[in-house]
């Protein structure tokens, strides 16, 4: 009897499983479901949104198996470094400070800093927020830009572990404006009516450009994905997808 017959029939008998040698990991995707609507969990605790749709297409192209896990966005980076976490997309804006401690995909969705104040303030640039009490979500680049104009330790940046809890506060009056990527906010005044707030595009504000991030160093994967993201744009998928969430 063939050796490997006789392995298996000994596994058998032993009731052993036997998996591939070969058999493909499934990969860790990293994402912050408090960010609609890029990612965020549905009424059966799934996580749902632009980023949760494309990682998937990506995946499926580059013969990828992920699994989305929800992460805070404060653990999101450091899972990378550890390794609990293979992937991260979450609306992670490319920046040069992040690109020297981990690897970022090819962009894939251009984004933009809003103001956003209550009806009525005559807040119409950045510049006027000084002395002012500025809600941003810890470790963004609203964080990011309030933090330059403001100095780092400034008092009168607030920081909160979603944007959804800033805009809250923002509309109890706690706070004067709120500085955030313009998705998440645009997406969320539409699923809020009468909110009274208003958003200010200060033309200081430079475009910028989300990525999908690995481990510094790991370019077999960085290609995979880069792979599955311009198969993505180049068949339609990415324009399908994008036009759901953003119309347009």
């Amino acid at each position: 009897m063939h050796y490997r017959t006789l392995f298996s029939t000994l596994a058998l008998a032993l009731g052993l499983s036997i998996a591939p040698a070969h058999a493909e990991r499934v990969l860790n995707v990293g994402t912050d479901a408090t960010f609609a609507p890029f990612e965020s969990l549905n009424q059966s605790k799934e996580i749902v949104g632009f980023d949760a749709d494309l990682i998937k297409a990506i995946a499926q192209k580059s013969g990828l198996k992920i699994k989305l896990v929800n992460t805070p966005w404060e653990g999101l980076f450091a899972g990378l470094n550890t390794g609990d976490r293979d992937i991260v997309i979450a609306a992670v804006t490319i920046t040069p400070e992040r690109k020297a401690s981990m690897d970022f995909s090819e962009p894939y969705f251009e984004a933009k800093q809003l103001i956003i104040v209550r009806d009525g303030s005559k807040v119409t640039k950045l510049a006027d927020l000084k002395g002012k009490k500025v809600g941003v979500q810890t470790g963004t680049t609203g964080d990011t830009v309030a933090q330059k104009a403001f100095g780092k330790t400034s008092p009168d940046i607030r920081r909160y572990e979603n944007i959804v809890l800033a805009l809250t506060e923002l509309r109890a009056g706690g706070i004067e404006a709120v500085v955030a990527d313009n998705g998440v906010v645009n997406n969320y005044l539409t699923n809020n009516k009468n909110t009274q707030l208003k958003t200010i595009d200060d033309s200081s504000f430079a475009k910028e450009y989300y990525g999908i991030a690995v481990k510094k160093g790991n370019k077999a994967l960085l290609d995979q994905i880069n792979k599955g993201l311009a198969t993505s744009k180049a068949d339609g998928s990415y324009q399908k997808i994008y036009q759901q969430y953003f119309g347009r």
